[in-house]
Parts: C-alpha cells; structure tokens; sequence
C-alpha cells in the first residue's frame, strides 16, 4: 500500500476475507443458533458451580452467543498468545471441542488453585506446572458439563481428559491444533471470577459437530409423547355453596359403576420363622469371604502446591499424636482401635478397642 491507497491485491484479498465472513455466517439458522445457546446455557451453568467450588470465589457464566467463524478470521483476531484446552466427547456424542481462555485469566485460575489469592499473577507466569492446574480445573468444569449434556440428551455422554496447551496464533502454530478444512462454530461467553477475571472465553466446534448437537437436541424435544386431552369438568351447580379449594392430594380407591367395591385388609406372610431356622446354616456361606483390613496412622489436607513441591526427604505431619491408637478400618469402615506392634520384621497392630454394633451402624450410614 503506498500513499494511502490499497493496491489489486490488497482489495481482493480484503473483499475475500468479507466474502469468506458472510458466507460463514449463514451456516447457521436462527433456529440452530437458538439450540446451540439453550445447549451452552444448562452445560456452562453446572461448569460453573463446579468453578467456583474448585477456586474458591464466586463464579458466574452469562448467557453464550453463537456465530460461525473462520481460523483466518481467528489468527487475525487473536493477537496475543492463548491457553487452549482440547475436549474429545468418546461416548453418547463424538466429536470434539476446543476451549480458548487468555493467558492472564489461566494464570489467575492456576494461583486460585495451586492455594494462591490469585493476585499478582501475569500471563509470563503460566509454566508447565500452572498449566497441569488449568487442566485439572477444566476437566472439573467440563465433566460437570457433559453431566448436564447428559440429561438434555437422555443418554450418557463422556469425554476425556482434556489436552492444555499455549496456542500462538501469530506463527501459525494453531493450523496444527485448530481444524480448517471448514467453517468453525464459535460460542462465546463472558466468565467472571470474583473480582479477579472478567472475560471473554471461547469454545470451538466443527459445524458437522455443532449440527449434530442441535439434531441431538431436537430429536429428544420431538420424542416426548404428545398429551391426551382432558376431559370437560362437568358444570358446576351455581345453586351449590362454593367450597374452598384445597392444595391436598388425596388417595382415594377407584369407584365402581355397580356400587361401592368391596375392600379387604392386605395381609403378609410371616417370614421370621423360616429366617430363624435358616440362619444358623446359611450364616456359615459368609464365613470364607474375603474383606479389606486397612490400618490408618492419621490423615491430613494440603493445597495443590504444596503437594507439587513434594520431593524425597519431605515430612507431611498428620492430624495424629504420636503414640495416639490407630484406626482399625475392614472395608473402609471404622470398626477397632490399636495400637503398632512389631512381629518379628513385619509391622503388625494390637486390638485394644472395638467400637459397638450401633456405632458401626451409624458410620456405614
């Protein structure tokens, strides 16, 4: 371009690119576009309840929009270098998508969970290590949304574990991860983490994908059976006294055309002879089953960080005195307490109380 103007070449890349933009716009219809919110609004709903558990602040997700894109309109749009997270649906739906958050806003989420306060972070901080933690929390939030796919589509719907990675799209590095063979189904939506991250975040489908959600979608409204039509109430008598209607649903037995039906007592067998004839034989077939017995020292909570800086030599104290009795656990049930002894060279542990029946009723409930 010289002296302001744009040369052939210029125009007819640009008038391509706008041509490229309007015919990605109509691959979508209204009624499509409609179905691919009320989608993103259940899914990204329960993703972030599950979020917000996880950081610890208050998590809220605004209603997504839907429009199709190109990877040329992207690799334009997005400048700076982006955390990508890949998302394979393997069961109920196959296919896959691709969630784009900034750098900055991945790097609040990794502090968030690695212990931090999420302040003080920039987007040169995002290492291998955040990056495991941003897995984590997209797995969380995406698990939380296939659960709600599930219901929507009455059927099981799974995926696997995400991929996390930085995606540059200046060098063209996101030709290699980004599908371009056709148009892209963006949704978009507006992510607010407490007062630490306001955004936009980005989820990508290919179109077939996207269409086959819709179809999933309306194929289960179609299925639900239409409803008979009531009956006309009869007219009341207006000579009649109104009486009060009550919100009460009352069981009543099903009236006859010939009179009143005739109605019995049910009456049940006694089975607590044949039990205790049986029990002292059949209580034998238990006695050659095998069950877990487990010893617990003590337990004890750490944040993600510090368990990442676990290494040979680190000592992680427990909520346990020492020469505190251990717990006797059969099954995972809390049944004993005792205490360590040493048989020969193995360790071995000495039953010095076994907790009631009744107390191990309630720890099973």
């Amino acid at each position: 371009m010289t002296d302001n103007n744009l040369s052939q070449e210029e125009i007819e890349t640009l008038m391509g690119d706008m041509k490229q933009t309007d015919n990605a716009a109509d691959l979508l219809t209204p009624e499509e576009k409609d179905a691919l919110g009320e989608i993103g609004n259940i899914s990204f709903g329960s993703s972030a309840t599950a979020l917000s558990e996880l950081l610890g602040n208050k998590t809220e997700i605004d209603t997504p929009t839907v429009s199709a894109t190109t990877l040329d309109q992207l690799e334009n749009e997005f400048e700076d270098p982006y955390v990508s997270v890949k998302v394979n649906y393997i069961e109920g739906i196959i296919g896959e998508n691709m969630l784009i958050i900034d750098m900055k806003d991945a790097a609040v989420i990794a502090n968030l969970m690695m212990g931090g306060d999420g302040t003080d972070v920039n987007a040169d901080s995002v290492g291998e290590m955040e990056l495991s933690a941003v897995q984590e929390a997209m797995n969380q939030m995406m698990g939380k949304s296939a659960t709600s796919m599930s219901m929507i589509f009455k059927k099981t719907v799974d995926i696997s574990p995400p991929e996390t990675q930085i995606l540059d799209m200046r060098n063209g590095e996101a030709k290699k991860h980004i599908p371009n063979q056709e148009p892209l189904v963006r949704v978009s939506f507006r992510l607010t983490v407490g007062d630490l991250i306001d955004s936009e975040v980005m989820m990508l489908f290919k179109l077939d994908f996207a269409k086959e959600l819709v179809e999933h979608l309306l194929n289960n409204q179609e299925e639900v059976p239409p409803q008979e039509p009531s009956q006309p109430e009869p007219t009341p008598n207006v000579k009649e006294e109104a009486k009060p209607v009550q919100n009460k649903i009352v069981n009543q037995p099903p009236t006859s055309l010939q009179g009143s039906p005739e109605v019995q007592t049910a009456s049940f067998s006694d089975f607590a002879p044949a039990i205790s004839e049986g029990s002292g034989k059949n209580i034998d077939l238990l006695y050659d089953i095998d069950l877990p017995v487990s010893v617990e020292l003590g337990r004890t909570k750490r944040s993600v960080k510090e368990i990442l800086e676990f290494s040979s030599g680190s000592i992680i104290e427990l909520d346990r005195l020492a020469g505190e009795h251990v717990d006797i656990l059969v099954n995972d049930t809390l049944i004993a307490k005792g205490e360590v002894v040493v048989i020969e060279e193995n360790f071995g542990v000495r039953v010095t109380d076994i907790l009631s029946p009744k107390d191990v009723m309630q720890k099973i409930r």
